[in-house]
């Protein structure tokens, strides 16, 4: 019964943690962003393509705009599952800019394993 017990507590944990990270779009590299439910591979690669091509996104607003089939709702409903837009001048770090030119410069075996970067709310 208390390997029940312990096994729930571990789970109600985890699903909190999940809830108070947030990955921000300005900063987020393609593994981090593919995270965020709603979010695959070529929405990643246009919300990155974008960012490249004009800067970061001043807002939930901006990204809608900019980044095609990424409407109003759309851009909410992604906010829910976690998705972050952080201010306009926040630079990638250090990290996830070498991870995504490492990634850009020699693509990635299948069942390799990359480490996200994400930001954490307080």
């Amino acid at each position: 019964m208390k390997i029940k017990q312990w096994f729930a507590a571990a789970a109600l944990l985890a699903a909190f943690g999940q809830a108070f990270a947030a990955v921000d779009v300005n900063s987020a590299n393609e593994d981090a962003l593919r995270g965020i439910k709603g979010i695959g591979p070529a929405r990643a690669k246009a919300i990155l393509d974008e960012r490249g091509a004009h800067g970061p996104f001043k807002d939930a607003s901006d990204l809608g705009k900019r980044v095609k089939g990424l409407g109003g709702h759309t851009v909410e409903r992604l906010q829910a599952e976690g998705l972050a837009v952080g201010p306009a001048n926040a630079q990638p770090a250090q990290g996830a800019q070498a991870a995504q030119k490492v990634a850009q410069a020699s693509p990635a075996k299948p069942g390799a394993q990359t480490t996200p970067a994400v930001t954490v709310k307080k």
